[in-house]
């Protein structure tokens, strides 16, 4: 809906959702306001309303950038409260209105599917979800910074900014590296270590020599975190199962190319997909994808990639996988494939950059991560040195489409003195300046 001034959203949605219930239709109105909108008293007043008539088919999304028109919307008009170290305090305000609260991280699908199912569940008061943003997210020069707030990039720097938000990459611990007497404590670790997913290896001892865990541990694990569940299925016969381990909680489920012909990957595909569960293939470093596989090229989510011979611990990453997966991503974005490539079996902080150029954007840590005693300094070291790559790629594509001075004005655009400074150098490196 288009309106005037900042506020009247929510006013209207609140007029949608009571003329439904007058009206005895059951749909949900959904309405985004802005954290800088909030200075607008309206908002308030419209706060109380929803409150006061009990308007739960009304869900509100607050984007909690901390960022509006001007500046920061902390030292415009505080919406949290003026005590340092007040974290939650947006999400007191709309409680003290009367309100459901949910607070969740923004850039979360997991967790904002979570939060919608709960507001949707809430009887007898509206509901607010708060989430929690990086404004610009995706794009270094633009993330947390209030100049791009209402401003539009140059054209020239558009492709390179294309590029950066399609590079954009996870990092997802393997718990089986870990105590496998512990499984829950590995989970735990790695969400609080700042996991964007939880890689889940299992083997069944027959298409691979070992044997993890099976689908019903895969249940007891789920409680622990809404962080996505990665399931890697190294079994035979995964079409007799699939469906077990999409209900045990998974977020995505790879099954094997060599266990599959194409009409049981075609029901393992279809039946994953009617669930929205993501769909994945996986390859073994002497496998190449089968040809059926280019049916299903457009509509899977994820193709992973081993690196290692499947079912061995201790495997160094086998170097031929570089130029292997570099053929791959090629061959299937020209067949129409928009997932993403999971680099899977010896991947190291040492090796990850090549993984990163070679296309991959998943990249699985067992030993590396798990294995370490501190796995938020493992994954930070990950997420350091696949930057790295990520600003060497930028300025190439800078360079290649508009040599030197697009470099530069590429690299001018990053307000931090820091980060200008490492671009420098690695522009320097290349002989990009």
């Amino acid at each position: 809906f288009c309106g005037g001034s900042l506020g009247i959203g929510l006013s209207f949605s609140i007029g949608l959702a009571l003329a439904a219930r007058l009206d005895g239709r059951d749909h949900r109105v959904y309405t985004i306001i802005g954290d800088g909108e909030s200075n607008e008293g309206q908002i308030w007043e419209a706060a109380m309303t929803a409150a006061k008539y009990k308007v739960d088919n009304l869900t509100a999304i607050l984007d909690r950038n901390y960022i509006q028109q001007d500046s920061y919307t902390e030292e415009i008009m505080p919406l949290e409260s003026m005590h340092e170290g007040d974290a939650h305090g947006a999400g007191r305000k709309w409680r003290s209105f009367g309100w459901n609260v949910i607070e969740v991280d923004g850039h979360n699908i997991g967790e904002l599917d979570g939060a919608l199912r709960c507001a949707r569940s809430t009887r007898g008061v509206p509901s607010v979800i708060i989430a929690n943003t990086i404004k610009g997210k995706g794009v270094e020069h633009m993330e947390n910074n209030p100049r791009w707030h209402g401003k539009a990039a140059d054209p020239d720097m558009v492709p390179v900014i294309h590029e950066e938000i399609d590079c954009q990459s996870v990092v997802a611990p393997s718990i089986i590296a870990g105590d496998l007497s512990n499984l829950e404590g590995e989970v735990a670790r790695s969400a609080e270590g700042g996991a964007d997913c939880i890689h889940l290896d299992v083997m069944d001892g027959i298409f691979v020599p070992a044997s993890t865990f099976d689908h019903e541990k895969i249940k007891e694990l789920r409680p622990i975190t809404s962080i996505p569940f990665d399931t890697h299925l190294m079994i035979d016969e995964p079409v007799r199962k699939i469906k077990q381990y999409a209900e045990a909680g998974s977020d995505i489920v790879t099954v094997h190319a060599e266990v599959c012909d194409e009409s049981s990957f075609g029901e393992i595909h279809d039946y994953l997909h009617q669930n929205m569960i993501g769909v994945g293939l996986a390859i073994n470093p002497d496998t190449d994808l089968p040809g059926w596989s280019a049916r299903f090229l457009p509509t899977l989510d994820q193709v992973i990639v081993m690196s290692v011979v499947p079912g061995r611990s201790g495997q160094a990453y086998i170097e031929a996988v570089h130029q292997k997966t570099a053929r791959l991503v090629s061959g299937m974005r020209e067949g129409g494939f928009e997932g993403t490539i999971e680099a899977d079996g010896g991947v190291t902080p040492a090796n990850v950059a090549g993984c990163f150029a070679d296309g991959a954007r998943a990249f699985v840590g067992g030993s590396a991560i798990v294995g370490q005693p501190d796995i938020r300094a493992a994954i930070n070291e990950f997420r350091t040195n696949i930057l790295l790559a990520r600003r060497r790629m930028l300025l190439q594509r800078a360079f290649k489409l508009g040599g030197a001075s697009l470099v530069a004005g590429w690299i001018a655009l990053h307000a931090d003195e820091d980060t200008r400074a490492v671009l420098e150098r690695l522009a320097a490196e290349a002989g990009l300046r």
